[in-house]
């Protein structure tokens, strides 16, 4: 497939699918949400279940300009929503979730439930970000801004994975991944850097598949050719980044809010692993944000 390299490429994309993913939205009761939601039915992205208590979902007039492609779902509370959301995703009747007017707490608890959750045993959870910036010819991608505090190598390793198949999916067929550090030398103080080390190699012999791992490097030198050569570094990835991988949550979420605060990019984003994807905006986060965040949710859920 051609890759998309923009969010209009993205949702023009979705719009010519034959096949439209559900999206079970839980407690639709803010008007963010909700103007998200009626733009990806008003631009054929999605069909639509929203579950909530009917006398708070400020939603009917979505369910009554798209009678064929919304469905409401009674709950008596927050938490019954959560879970009768999840169950819809677990049955097959959904093939995405998104968080409304809800906690996120009381959203998790349902989804990472043991017996009911739609968490996979095994499985890890985990959430990619995706951001278009002014001037760059392409859509970046990083991980993780929200979930894991300080990942392992073995979660390093899953979050790659993870992330690549994502990437993929917009055409990306070979994802260039760079390991984010302040500075390209291995330091054993520094213990992510050492993982890194360990994951180039294993991806230069194929343990990964189809993907070129270069770092550690800092966020310029994954974006900036010149900045690489005056460094000597010849990685591949070194200017040509698709995906960048953080030491921890703690610089993933900085950058994120930098991006979000100062540069006021558009981005999306989604929690992986699960057995649907799940779109867990920000409650400061805008409507666009929320509707390139179910676009994105519906590319990965694409069959």
């Amino acid at each position: 497939m051609t890759t998309i390299k923009s969010f209009s490429q993205l949702t023009d994309h979705l719009s010519l699918m034959a096949s439209k993913p559900k999206v079970a939205v839980v407690c639709p009761y803010d008007t963010d949400t909700c103007e998200a939601v009626f733009e990806a039915l008003a631009d054929g992205l999605i069909k639509a279940v929203l579950v909530g208590e009917k006398g708070k979902i400020d939603a009917t007039h979505i369910a009554a300009k798209f009678p064929d492609s919304v469905e409401i779902v009674d709950a008596a509370s927050d938490k019954d929503a959560a879970a009768t959301a999840v169950a819809l995703a677990r049955e097959g009747k959904a093939d995405i979730l998104m968080k409304g007017l809800i906690g996120t707490d009381t959203l998790l608890h349902a989804v990472l439930d043991k017996q009911n959750g739609i968490l996979p045993p095994g499985n890890l959870l985990t959430h990619i970000t995706v951001s278009e910036i002014p001037g760059l010819d392409r859509l970046i991608f990083y991980s993780d801004v929200a979930v894991i505090p300080y990942p392992t190598l073995e979660q390093r390793e899953k979050i790659l994975m993870l992330d690549a198949e994502v990437l993929r999916r917009f055409g990306i067929e070979n994802p260039k991944v760079a390991l984010i550090h302040f500075t390209e030398k291995v330091n054993p103080k520094f213990p992510n850097s050492v993982d890194y080390q360990t994951m180039v190699g294993r991806a230069q012999a194929g343990e990964y598949g189809r993907v070129t791992v270069g770092g550690p490097m800092d966020v310029k030198t994954a974006f900036d050719l010149h900045s690489a050569k005056v460094k000597g570094i010849t990685s591949p990835v070194a200017g040509h980044a698709d995906l960048l991988l953080f030491p921890n949550i703690e610089s993933a979420n900085t950058f994120y809010k930098t991006m979000s605060y100062f540069v006021e990019v558009e981005m999306a984003g989604a929690l992986l692993g699960t057995s649907v994807p799940v779109v867990l905006p920000s409650r400061a986060d805008s409507a666009s944000n929320k509707y390139f965040s179910l676009a994105l949710a519906s590319m990965i859920s694409a069959r």
